[in-house]
């Protein structure tokens, strides 16, 4: 229920001009050429029918009974969630949350038949890293916002101007203002991977970097096992560590081994938890995402409890997301989710890579590309270093820092945009 405007900022249309006509000249595609591999400027503007249709049924929204514990075993407690509720269908304002990314550079370009929506911001000190940054579930570039103004611009922020980033945030697809995939088993990592190292061809990058958590981790470390010409590195703040049997010991709960480290033993205590007590969110999207679908675009209120418990479940703020975040920065994400309908299309994404096998945080081998790691103490689970260097032959940067959760780059951006500096320094 969006669509884009015909109105386009003088700058937007300026630099989208300058790409579109670069773009055709790239050689090395892994795609097969098509009619149209132009960069299009691209701005968000949606319906306001959209905006009224969402109060409408935020107004009639059913509530359950409250839950009959006094925790958040049960999930999302009805004291929490009604608030938020309240206040999407009464004071929250979609418009400004929409001026945030059309403050950006935003473009859109057709590969392999799929549009994909991205923001392209340049440094302006000169010999600025190019870096490609992708988002994650249920995160979208909305998670990355407070980052840019620290990656691109360091001198503005405390940096040095030879630490700065030429930033290209895309949105996966399936998910925001990204085209959604038609058929099953096509859009899985390695072809979004491949479809990234395209997108950074088309804007002339020759040399580059790659960064992400959640999805954006996996897309990076596939990227690294593919090692395409011209990526220089990756990093990752949700690092695929774990081995096989562990995960095998894991998931049929046996005792944790008495020879791993104490490290080791944490992170076996907290995959334990996700696997065994926090995974079910996960078998629905890797086993029937359409039926889960329905009610995500039927149900703004299911959409919001959905997120909500990860926000609380995933952030370093024992339970309590509000701590980490304001109302209007969950209700962004939320509503992106929500005004483009792509709560479905997003659950795709993990039933796809399900048939590929595999998990998230299973140890992916990275013979050669250069990988660096930071690890936060509220990510789902804290790698330890010792796994790490299993699977990373080129481990070029490990750091356990103090705060932050899954959600790194939007929880902790000074702390963030000061690890990917630090990260990618000896690569420049």
């Amino acid at each position: 229920m969006s669509k884009i405007s015909s109105s386009l900022t003088r700058r937007n249309f300026l630099a989208g001009a300058a790409l579109a006509g670069a773009s055709s000249m790239l050689p090395g595609s892994l795609f097969a050429a098509t009619a149209d591999n132009s960069i299009r400027p691209f701005r968000i503007h949606v319906p306001e029918a959209a905006i009224i249709d969402l109060r409408r049924r935020l107004a009639a929204t059913r509530w359950p009974d409250r839950e009959t514990v006094s925790d958040q075993s049960q999930g999302v407690q009805l004291a929490k969630l009604q608030p938020l509720v309240q206040y999407w269908g009464t004071e929250y304002d979609w418009r400004k949350a929409e001026a945030k990314l059309n403050a950006l550079p935003q473009f859109i370009t057709k590969i392999d038949g799929l549009d994909i929506q991205f923001a392209h911001i340049r440094s302006r000190h000169p010999n600025a890293m190019p870096l490609i940054m992708t988002h994650g579930w249920p995160g979208s570039i909305f998670e990355l916002l407070k980052t840019v103004g620290p990656l691109t611009d360091p001198t503005a922020y405390g940096g040095r101007a030879e630490d700065a980033f030429h930033l290209v945030l895309p949105t996966y697809p399936g998910y925001g203002f990204s085209g959604k995939p038609a058929k099953g088993v096509e859009w899985t990592p390695p072809k979004v991977a491949r479809a990234w190292h395209e997108l950074m061809q088309r804007l002339g990058y020759k040399r580059y970097v790659a960064q992400g958590g959640d999805w954006g981790a996996i897309i990076s470390e596939v990227m690294a096992i593919q090692a395409p010409a011209g990526l220089l590195g990756v990093h990752t703040n949700m690092p695929g560590t774990v081995p096989p049997d562990v995960v095998q010991l894991v998931r049929t709960r046996q005792p944790v081994p008495a020879e791993f480290s104490a490290e080791e033993k944490a992170a076996y205590a907290s995959l334990d938890i996700f696997y065994n007590h926090g995974f079910g969110y996960a078998e629905m999207m890797n086993t029937r995402p359409q039926t889960l679908g329905y009610s995500l675009a039927d149900s703004p209120v299911g959409m919001a409890a959905f997120f909500y418990e990860k926000f609380a479940t995933w952030t370093y703020t024992g339970g309590q997301p509000e701590r980490a975040f304001t109302r209007d920065e969950m209700l962004d994400d939320i509503s992106l989710y929500w005004l483009t309908n792509t709560g479905t299309s997003s659950s795709r994404s993990y039933w796809d890579a399900a048939q590929l096998g595999g998990g998230p945080f299973t140890a992916r081998d990275v013979p050669k590309v250069p990988v660096a790691v930071t690890v936060f103490p509220g990510e789902i689970y804290q790698a330890p270093r010792s796994w790490a260097t299993r699977n990373y032959h080129n481990l070029i940067y490990f750091n356990v820092v103090e705060k932050g959760g899954h959600f790194a780059a939007w929880e902790e951006p000074a702390l963030f945009s000061a690890e990917i500096r630090a990260a990618f320094r000896s690569l420049r």
